[in-house]
């Protein structure tokens, strides 16, 4: 072994690593890795140009150097960013999974059913409900939006309103639905309404509050239905409805009106009545009026017929129904109340089997089967 062919093929050697973008540390190392392995396979194995072996061998030994430092760089940082032992922070991501389920790339409405389907936990059949569409239809929607967004990347949040819709739906789900998911909603509402000051989102809020303030007194101990008429209103939170109507006024006093304020002041109507006589009737079906021109639904013109028919008698409520698709949801349900209300017993009481064999749950069902039974037992006396 020709040790001085080494030492002069040294500093040549370096520099060419040097101008190859090694730091000079890293490539002295490297070049004497390389003359070690040179001293232990040229006597076997001599190459024909020693100073190329040399810079192949010196080059490939700062690679894997490299690479070693870079993945133990790594190691460290990872075990730096590991949680310390214990109980994890407890952090709530759900909020979030709403607005990044809304993804900008859906329709409002494909964002809706996919976040309710994904995240919100409901059926395709409870969300077709809440659409007025068909099982089948809603659960096309579903595919067609999973298949959107499997192709991006969920980084982009939706809109605030496309986040109110949802939550607005899994309340209503929670509210009057097989799966309790009420509380869940209000809760996330309240961390919106915390982190985004929009009139919309308290109007929404509101909205909950008043609804959920009744909630004990809408089932008897047997789990039967009590229409709003008939609820015990001492058993309604005050506390909640204190809450709901200031939530609510403050949202109002911004003068930018919007539909889940519009319904949230129908809601504290009722909640501000002693009894339902006492009900300010003419004022709901103002904001019905407010309600219908801001959302222009079948359902809000629906309730309106209710409230015109409270308001200004049944007939008149009759009159209003008549210009509706009889085939909404519970359009024969408020037709047999209005009926009753207007003496027709025998129309009443086949509408209210009717809208029974329609309900969306048993305990709508089992209510409206016992008034066609109640009106039919006074037919017969």
């Amino acid at each position: 072994m020709d040790e001085v062919l080494l030492r002069s093929l040294t500093p040549g050697v370096l520099a060419i690593l040097v101008r190859r973008g090694a730091d000079f540390a890293a490539a002295e190392d490297a070049v004497q890795d390389a003359l070690l392995q040179a001293v232990r396979v040229w006597p076997a194995d001599p190459p024909r140009d020693a100073k190329g072996w040399l810079v192949t061998v010196a080059w490939r030994k700062f690679l894997d150097a490299t690479r070693a430092d870079a993945a133990r760089r790594r190691r460290e940082d990872l075990v730096e960013e590991e949680p310390a032992p214990g109980p994890a922070p407890a952090v709530d991501d759900t909020l979030q999974l709403y607005f990044l389920c809304a993804h900008p790339s859906l329709t409002p409405a494909s964002a809706v059913a996919l976040t309710l389907r994904a995240v919100g936990g409901l059926t395709t059949r409870q969300i077709a409900e809440a659409y007025l569409v068909p099982e089948a239809t809603m659960a096309q929607r579903i595919s067609r939006a999973k298949r959107t967004v499997s192709g991006v990347r969920l980084d982009r949040p939706g809109d605030v309103a496309t986040v109110l819709r949802v939550l607005y739906l899994v309340f209503n789900e929670g509210y009057s639905g097989d799966v309790d998911l009420a509380a869940e909603a209000i809760r996330l509402t309240q961390q919106l309404a915390a982190a985004v000051d929009h009139p919309e989102v308290a109007g929404l809020l509101a909205l909950m509050l008043l609804h959920h303030a009744r909630r004990a007194a809408r089932t008897a101990s047997d789990g039967s239905l009590v229409p709003l008429a008939e609820q015990d209103r001492s058993r309604w939170d005050t506390a909640l409805i204190a809450e709901g109507v200031g939530i609510l006024q403050a949202a109002l006093a911004r003068d930018r009106l919007g539909e889940f304020q519009a319904q949230a002041a129908i809601a504290a109507l009722h909640a501000d009545a002693p009894t339902t006589e006492e009900t300010d009737w003419v004022q709901i079906v103002e904001w019905y009026d407010e309600l219908t021109r801001l959302t222009d639904s079948p359902i809000v013109r629906l309730n309106r017929a209710v409230a015109v028919g409270e308001a200004d008698g049944p007939r008149a409520g009759l009159a209003a129904l008549a210009a509706l698709d009889a085939s909404l949801p519970r359009h024969a349900a408020v037709a047999a109340y209005l009926h009753e209300r207007d003496g027709d017993l025998a129309t009443a009481a086949r509408l209210y089997a009717e809208a029974a064999h329609k309900a969306p749950n048993v305990a709508e069902r089992d209510h409206l089967t016992r008034q066609a039974a109640r009106l039919n037992a006074r037919r017969c006396r």
